[in-house]
């Protein structure tokens, strides 16, 4: 047995650890995404046992993440929960799709400052509405309106002794997750948020405190497929941008933290299109049981990874643990007070939040630290989807002002002809310094315009020059003598 497995012990150990890990963070992303705390272990148990199995990325764990808990979120309240397995499967076949033509390597293209500001931006929106979950209150629809409400909803709780309770133990979870790390090495074997669960519910447990808990309603009792009724919001075009984010965001966020597992083991490479179709699988499944969706996730996976993990075995394993904890002790949800999940949420939040990221870029590269706080100040104030989009569409501009680096050298030795040399990438970012500069020469005066010194230029400068060229001289001074190649011209 062991000469097949030489790694089982290792596998096996690091599954318990993992599973440990998952089981906190499964049902609190479920809960803080609006839907029942079952679904989000189907969703881990989908991820453990589909995803595990396949090629891709050996150690890398999937799961539901808090990153996608955002947009979850609002798709629920605005198609409502049995349109969500729509949603999922068809954004699990476009993975697929990704995968089979060979885009899943192109992920790796995304300016890692949009990455970070998009998560930045979900750990902004999550931290602030798991504070009103903390508190037992209702919070604002809007991410803005999250954040803009916090004094207020404080005020309100400091009110409420039933609102300070349910602080208290939201802000102990919190507390023993970040003091676990200080205790000794051999009782971090039990993860600080698991240690949080059994902390908290003993505590709530032990003197009857007023707090809600978890409502479960057993593993095949959230399995629900989407029925044909769902399938016909396929006709709306709202459903669509939110298909589209899920798969964008789920296999972004999936390919680097590939990327970041990779450097954290020695073993095989991640090979980014198989690991697409094994995302775009396990969410295609996802999608077929109503379940949350799906994406590798990077708390899971580094756990595993330094727990001993040698193979994917040990993924495998974690799902199948998952599965007998949701099917046999399903009770054991019903006793952990919702606060203890929100400050396990607000914790995951902030590690989202790159605050060294930001420093290190605005020391170096401004440029792209403007990106990273626009995207997530655009997540916060519009939603995901078009927060996401306007830092992709700043990184594109970002980068082609930077590529479009042109030189303009006038010479005028007073008499003659003046001389004007342009040499570089030409294209219209530049076109209003160019033209300014062009449109300053004297029109009677005879102009030698030498282009040959252009790597590139776009069809809009290259019109422009012409048009300048036609109408610059006056009348009786000789036209613009214009002298271009035609591999510059594009």
């Amino acid at each position: 047995m062991l000469s097949k497995f030489p790694y089982l012990r290792q596998d096996f150990l690091a599954s318990i650890v993992v599973f440990l890990v998952a089981v906190p963070l499964c049902v609190g992303v479920a809960v803080a995404s609006g839907v029942p705390a079952e679904v989000g272990l189907v969703t881990g148990i989908v991820g453990g046992i589909v995803t595990g199995l396949m090629p891709g990325s050996s150690l890398q764990v999937s799961g539901p993440a808090a990153g996608l808990t955002v947009l979850v979120f609002e798709a629920v309240s605005e198609f409502g929960v049995g349109t969500l397995g729509v949603i999922v499967l068809i954004a699990g076949l476009l993975q697929l799709a990704m995968g089979f033509v060979g885009i899943g390597r192109w992920f790796r293209a995304i300016s890692v400052s949009v990455v970070e500001g998009m998560l930045c931006g979900i750990g902004l929106v999550i931290i602030a509405g798991q504070l009103y979950a903390a508190a037992g209150l209702k919070a604002p629809e809007t991410g803005i309106g999250k954040i803009v409400g916090l004094p207020g909803a404080f005020a309100d709780a400091l009110g409420s002794t039933r609102a300070l309770v349910s602080l208290a133990i939201g802000a102990g979870t919190i507390a023993v997750i970040v003091l676990w790390k200080k205790i000794p090495k051999g009782a971090q074997a039990v993860p600080g948020a698991l240690a949080a669960v059994i902390l908290t519910t003993a505590a709530s447990l032990a003197f009857s405190l007023p707090v809600t808990t978890v409502q479960v309603e057993g593993l095949l009792g959230v399995i629900q497929p989407p029925g044909a009724e769902a399938f016909g919001e396929l006709l709306s075009p709202a459903i669509w941008g939110t298909i589209i984010a899920f798969a964008l965001i789920a296999s972004a966020e999936s390919l680097f933290s590939a990327a970041a597992v990779d450097r954290l083991h020695d073993g095989p490479r991640t090979e980014y299109d198989k690991e697409m179709i094994a995302q775009g699988t396990g969410n295609t499944v996802c999608g077929l049981l109503g379940a949350l969706p799906m994406t590798a996730v990077i708390v899971r996976s580094s756990a595993n990874v330094g727990a001993g993990a040698k193979t994917k075995a040990s993924r495998v394993m974690h799902g199948v643990w998952l599965l007998l904890f949701a099917a046999l002790l399903p009770a054991a949800l019903a006793l952990i007070p919702l606060p203890t999940l929100a400050g396990i949420l607000v914790h995951a939040g902030w590690k989202l939040v790159p605050f060294r990221a930001v420093v290190t870029l605005w020391r170096g590269h401004r440029g792209e630290a403007l990106i990273l706080v626009v995207t997530a100040v655009s997540i916060v104030v519009v939603n995901m989807f078009e927060g996401v989009l306007i830092g992709l569409a700043l990184s594109v501009v970002k980068t082609a002002w930077e590529a479009s680096q042109v030189k303009l050298e006038v010479i005028d030795k007073g008499a003659g002809p003046i001389q004007v040399y342009l040499s570089g990438n030409a294209t219209f970012l530049r076109l209003p310094k160019i033209l300014d500069t062009l449109e300053s020469l004297p029109q009677n005066r005879p102009v030698e315009l030498d282009l040959t010194g252009l790597h590139h230029v776009d069809h809009a400068c290259h019109t422009a020059l012409k048009n300048w060229s036609e109408r610059h001289s006056t009348p009786g001074t000789p036209p613009v003598k214009l002298t271009e190649t035609p591999v510059a011209t594009h």
